[in-house]
Parts: C-alpha cells; sequence; structure tokens
C-alpha cells in the first residue's frame, strides 16, 4: 500500500500510530504500507499530527529576483498583457531601471505569477526580415479584415512603413471604397510626405485580378503622385508581411480584448494602440528599439495640386479612351479604365524589335508585342 494511496494523511497518521506500539515491527509495517525505513522514521519523528507535506522552498533565495522588481514587471505586463519578457525588459530599461534580470528569469517570474498564456506562446512564428535601407522606401497598405462592433463594423486601415516599421497610418473605416482610403490618405501625406513606393494587394479600392486592368482610380491618383504603386503577387500575404504581423499585434493587444461600440470609439482605441506601438512598445525585429527611433518623415511634400503628366517627345503618345483602350500602328490595346482620357507613352524595346512598355509617368502598366494578336482588338 504505497504512500500516493487514497487519504495519503490518514495512511500516514496510521502507519505511526502502528508503529508507535510496545511491540510493532517496523520493518515489517514498512513493506506493508510499501514504504522505506527512512520514510518511516521520518514520520514517526514528527508523530501522528503533523503528517502533510512540508514544503521543499528554501527558507532564503538570496539570489531570488527583489519583491519590488516583480511589482514592477507585473505592472507593465498587466498593462501591456501580450508583451513578453524581452520588451518588458527594454521597455523598463528605456524607463531608467538598472540592474534588471535577465530575460529568462523575467519569463520564470511571468510564470511563476501566472501572466503567461501558453496558448499564445505555442501560435509564435518566425518571420522572415527584409527591409529597406532607410525610411519612406516602401510603405505596405492593407485593410485589416472587417471588426465586428457594437453599432455595424469596422475596417482598419493600416500603413506601415517598411525599414522603421513606424505606423503612419491606422484609420477606423466604415467601408474599403476609394474614399474610405484616399481621404485618411491624403492627411497621412500632408503630415509625413510621400514615399518612394506603396506595396498593396491585387483587392479593391487599390487593384484588380485582371492582367490588363489591373489599376484602379486610386493606383492612378498614387501613380500621378510619383509614388512606385507595387502589387503583391496573388496568394502571396508575405510581400506584405511586415503589416500583416502589424495586424498580428494589432489583434492580440488590442481588438481581442475591447469590444468597441462605434468608428468614434473604434478610432480612439486605435490612436492610443498607435501611440503605444510607435512611441514605446520594444520592436524585437528592430533590435527592440521603438519604431519612433527609426522614422523621420519623408523630404517629399505632398502637392497641393496633382503634377501634369508629362512624357518624353521622342517616343509614341495616345490618350486612352472612354473604353480604357488606345490605338496603336493599326490596332487596338486595353490599357484600363481607369486611366480613361489620360496620356500613356510607349517606350521601344531596345533589345527585342516590335515590343513596347506602356508607361503611365513612371508606372509600366502593360507590354505590347506587334508580332502577337494577343492582346489587341
Amino acid at each position: 500500500m504505497p504512500w500516493n494511496a487514497r487519504n495519503l494523511m490518514s495512511l500516514r497518521r496510521e502507519f505511526v500510530v502502528l508503529a508507535q506500539q510496545e511491540s510493532a515491527n517496523v520493518s515489517a509495517l514498512c513493506r506493508y504500507y510499501g514504504i522505506s525505513r527512512k520514510t518511516a522514521y521520518k514520520w514517526l519523528e514528527r508523530g501522528a499530527d503533523d503528517t502533510a507535506d512540508r514544503s521543499r522552498q528554501p527558507h532564503r533565495s538570496p539570489e531570488r529576483t527583489a519583491a519590488s522588481v516583480e511589482q514592477k514587471l507585473l505592472r507593465v505586463r498587466d498593462r501591456f498583457p501580450a508583451w513578453g519578457a524581452r520588451k518588458l525588459k527594454r521597455f523598463l530599461e528605456n524607463a531608467g531601471e538598472s540592474d534588471l534580470p535577465a530575460v529568462s528569469t523575467i519569463t520564470a517570474v511571468l510564470r511563476r505569477h501566472g501572466r503567461l498564456w501558453p496558448a499564445a506562446s505555442s501560435t509564435a512564428k518566425p518571420w522572415e526580415r527584409f527591409e529597406h535601407p532607410e525610411p519612406n522606401a516602401l510603405w505596405q497598405m492593407d485593410f485589416k479584415g472587417h471588426v465586428a462592433m457594437s453599432t455595424g463594423r469596422c475596417h482598419p486601415l493600416t500603413v506601415l512603413d517598411d525599414h522603421s516599421r513606424f505606423n503612419v497610418l491606422l484609420q477606423a473605416c466604415s467601408g474599403e471604397s476609394l474614399q474610405n482610403v484616399q481621404t485618411p490618405l491624403i492627411r497621412c501625406f500632408q503630415t509625413y510626405g510621400l514615399p518612394a513606393a506603396i506595396c498593396c494587394d491585387n483587392g479593391s479600392p487599390w487593384g484588380t485580378m485582371q492582367r490588363e486592368d489591373r489599376l484602379t482610380t486610386l493606383g492612378v491618383w498614387l501613380i500621378q503622385l510619383g509614388i512606385r504603386l507595387i502589387h503583391a503577387r496573388p496568394c502571396h500575404p508575405q510581400t506584405n508581411g511586415k503589416d500583416e504581423r502589424f495586424h498580428r499585434t494589432l489583434n492580440i493587444e488590442l481588438l481581442q480584448r475591447r469590444v468597441l461600440a462605434d468608428l468614434d470609439d473604434a478610432q480612439h482605441a486605435l490612436d492610443a494602440f498607435r501611440d503605444d506601438y510607435n512611441l514605446i512598445r520594444p520592436h524585437q525585429a528592430i533590435g527592440m528599439n521603438v519604431p519612433a527611433s527609426r522614422y523621420r518623415p519623408s523630404d517629399r511634400r505632398y502637392p497641393a495640386t496633382l503634377p501634369p503628366v508629362e512624357y518624353d517627345d521622342q517616343f509614341p503618345i495616345r490618350t486612352v479612351d472612354a473604353s480604357g483602350k488606345i490605338d496603336f500602328l493599326g490596332r487596338r490595346y486595353r490599357i484600363g479604365k481607369a486611366l480613361r482620357s489620360q496620356r500613356v507613352a510607349l517606350r521601344p524595346d531596345t533589345e527585342n524589335d516590335g515590343q513596347f512598355t506602356v508607361y503611365f509617368c513612371h508606372q509600366p502598366v502593360r507590354s505590347i508585342d506587334l508580332h502577337q494578336s494577343d492582346g489587341a482588338d
């Protein structure tokens, strides 16, 4: 009858009472109860009234993290429940704290106080990292996807600087239309200037899945501003990987923890999250610095009016008609309805005779091969 049988303390008391009898055979009782003689004499020394397990924790732990430090760590963790040990340590260091324990020790403190979520840790995934060498070389733009509110739905529009991970725009939108995107983008451009390029997916309002009609009204506007427009490959969300990662952080640190009442409440919550994300949240991918420490506004200012579309006169120039097509050397080619009434230039391929690239401003929009009938009407 080993010690792990039911009602363990009763068995211990029973053993002690029997073993204390004058004629008791302690060795036989040990065999009957399935314990060693060392264990038997330990319980006999304690007596029948002291059979509970005692803590094995040492009376003193001179190297244990000070209670005051633990409380500081726990207060920051409670404020930012999704932050791990690295972010907590850097945040406190930035606040002037010194003599902080190692990251592994901070993790142990969080675990000891019930602040770790095993499920959340198991979903952490490594991300491949590539970044442009300076701010505003590339912005990544996308919608987070709709979020249910007490009244209606919110569609968070996010724009992230590739180099610094600085969030230049986080807007609570009522939908995903042209107006929902263009209006906040104008305010963003007026504040931070223009990027060299913007990467977005192929969905509305910035693109379509049609090869010859990919540009939208929003895309044409961005190109006229001198921004190079990049469309991600279909079914490859990793192209906008940093913005996708930002969405995951937004979801974990805000959207899963708060019920949004309406768009005004949503914008207030998004603004507070954005301040924390840009200004105080250490970012592991940039050496535990905060995004604002690596970002600076663009030198390219937002113009009061769109600049004129100009081309080199040595190239053929055509105006896109109302059907989105141009005439060139006796054939009609689809360019895209978003470019109706716009002028485009056809630049010949110097290495391949009969091939041309159609440009709108600086942006190539399609290729033409005079030797093939594909794409011609």
